[in-house]
C-alpha cells in the first residue's frame, strides 16, 4: 500500500496579515506618507551630520549608524509595499510594522538626544581675530558639563539643523508606531 498524497491545503501557510494597501495606493495612506517623511528627513539627518565632518565621533557615530540603518530599512519596507512583494511574504505585517517602528523610535530618540548633547556642548567657545594682528585667538569659557566640543559657526548651525530633523524623524516614527498599533489591534 502506498501512502496517500499530501493535501496541498494542509501544507500551505496562512495568508499574510496586511492592513495597508499594496502598490501606489500605499502612498495615499497616512502610514505611507509618514514612511516617506521618515525616509526624507532621515536622509537629511544623515547628510547634515556627515557634512559637519563629525566633530565628536563617539556621539555622532551612533547618530550616523541609526540614520543610515533606518533609511535603508524604511526604504526597503516601503519598496515591499510598492512592489506588492509584501503579499507574497507570509508574516503578520501589522505586528512587524509596530515592532519595527518601536525599535526605530527607540534608536532615533537616542540618536536625537546624542545629537542634541553634541550641539549643546559647544559651550561658549569662540574664535576671534586679535586686534592689530593676523593671528587668531580661541576664547574658551568654563565648560558646563563633561562633554565639551569646539564647533565652528558652520558646524554648529549644521548640528542644530541635524538635531531638529532628528527630532522630527523621531516624531514620525512615533506616529507610525501608534498608527501601526491601532491597525494591529483591529
Amino acid at each position: 500500500m502506498s501512502e496517500p498524497a499530501a493535501n496541498p491545503a494542509a501544507t500551505s501557510f496562512p495568508a499574510p496579515t496586511i492592513s495597508l494597501p499594496l502598490g501606489l495606493e500605499v502612498l495615499r495612506t497616512y502610514s505611507g506618507a509618514l514612511v516617506c517623511l521618515e525616509i526624507l528627513f532621515g536622509a537629511l539627518v544623515w547628510i547634515l551630520v556627515a557634512s559637519s565632518n563629525v566633530p565628536v565621533p563617539l556621539l555622532q557615530g551612533w547618530v550616523m549608524f541609526v540614520s543610515v540603518t533606518a533609511f535603508i530599512l524604511s526604504s526597503t519596507y516601503l519598496m515591499l509595499f510598492l512592489t506588492g512583494l509584501a503579499d507574497r511574504i507570509n508574516t503578520d505585517w501589522n505586528f512587524l510594522d509596530v515592532f519595527y517602528h518601536f525599535l526605530a523610535l527607540l534608536f532615533y530618540f537616542a540618536a536625537f538626544v546624542l545629537e542634541a548633547a553634541t550641539t549643546a556642548a559647544n559651550g561658549g567657545a569662540h574664535i576671534k581675530p586679535m586686534t592689530n594682528s593676523t593671528d587668531t585667538v580661541m576664547c574658551i569659557t568654563y565648560p558646563r558639563g563633561n562633554i565639551f566640543t569646539v564647533l565652528h559657526g558652520n558646524q554648529y548651525s549644521i548640528n542644530v539643523a541635524a538635531t531638529i530633523f532628528a527630532f522630527v524623524v523621531t516624531l514620525c516614527y512615533g506616529c507610525s508606531m501608534v498608527m501601526g498599533f491601532k491597525r494591529w489591534r483591529m
